[in-house]
């Protein structure tokens, strides 16, 4: 496919709190050509969020962000690095758009399936992820029971939902440092960038 051979398509996903936006922007910084869209852009307004029995506001559902919006912003980006491309011919591994999505409810939504060249799921246990998320500030901010009540079911719910996935995912341990998992997912794209030159040259 034309898409495959002029960008590289690649996700980190994760819990709340498990270190994806970090692992990303990290990328970004040592990886050439690089571009990041990160999902939490594509929240939508409080007043568009709904509540549950308990009041609780529904944020970790697919329903609380414009992913229409998000495929608009990422279909842009991928027929801009086709623009890009003058030759694939002459084209190196270093020039190879690149585009890291990143967000915790990817592997969730069917139109995002065919888009992945490498797929990474942070995880991290229950006490650490609620420790994490007790030292972050939110707008509007977690009511009493929220981590229990709304987060961390919902997190459980889309784990289970991922076991229907047919593609490979590398899952990341988050409670390893930062450094140890960006050179664990830079190692592993330099080889998939190395790959993908050795496609054209053969092609």
């Amino acid at each position: 496919m034309e898409k495959r051979r002029h960008h590289r398509g690649n996700v980190t996903s994760c819990v709340t709190n498990g270190g994806k936006t970090t692992l990303a922007k990290n990328l970004q910084k040592h990886l050439p050509n690089c571009s990041v869209i990160s999902q939490d852009d594509f929240f939508k307004p409080e007043s568009e969020i709904e509540t549950d029995k308990n009041g609780f506001l529904q944020y970790d559902v697919l329903e609380a962000l414009n992913m229409e919006k998000m495929m608009s912003t990422i279909s842009c980006w991928m027929e801009s690095a086709r623009r890009s491309v003058v030759s694939t011919d002459r084209e190196s591994a270093e020039e190879i758009p690149i585009l890291i999505i990143e967000g915790f409810l990817l592997f969730n939504y069917k139109p995002l399936d065919t888009i992945w060249n490498r797929c990474y799921f942070l995880t991290i246990p229950y006490e650490e992820c609620k420790r994490r998320r007790s030292t972050r500030v939110y707008e509007p901010p977690d009511s009493p029971g929220y981590f229990d009540g709304h987060v961390w079911p919902m997190y459980l719910k889309h784990r289970q939902e991922m076991q229907d996935i047919t593609w490979e995912v590398v899952y990341l341990d988050g409670t390893k440092s930062e450094e140890d998992l960006f050179l664990q997912v830079y190692e592993d794209l330099i080889q998939e960038l190395a790959k993908q030159k050795c496609l054209q040259v053969t092609a």
